[in-house]
């Protein structure tokens, strides 16, 4: 059973900036492409972003493209979503995600077999 462990959620007031981390202890974290999502009280968890496996592809929901971004360093075993320009309607509850064979990013909740925790990020106005 692959583990993912997300990090760096807070709170940060709106305009501000938050890096959250996604990290897979135990995985061939290379090979893996990783989906991140959010969600909210009350609401569906929602596609926020996505990278493949080399790092080359990316893709971002309307809602946040051009202020997030996401990178990954496999070196490291670790993913990272970059936040800048927060917005009070980007607070949720932050989450990666993984596949099991880890091929592709997917947008659909029910493609993926492997989650973190998930990281709280509170943006305030």
């Amino acid at each position: 059973q692959v583990q993912l462990v997300e990090s760096g959620g807070g709170l940060v007031q709106a305009g501000g900036s938050l890096r959250l981390s996604c990290a897979a202890p135990g995985r061939t974290f290379s090979s893996a492409a990783t989906g991140w999502f959010r969600q909210s009280p009350g609401k569906v968890r929602e596609f926020v972003g996505g990278i493949g496996r080399s790092g080359i592809s990316t893709s971002y929901a309307d809602s946040v493209k051009g202020r997030f971004t996401i990178s990954r360093d496999n070196a490291k075993n670790t993913v990272y979503l970059q936040m800048n320009s927060l917005k009070p309607e980007d607070t949720a509850v932050y989450y990666c995600a993984q596949s099991r064979a880890g091929s592709y990013y997917y947008e659909r909740v029910d493609r993926y077999d492997y989650w973190g925790q998930g990281t709280q990020v509170t943006v305030s106005s």
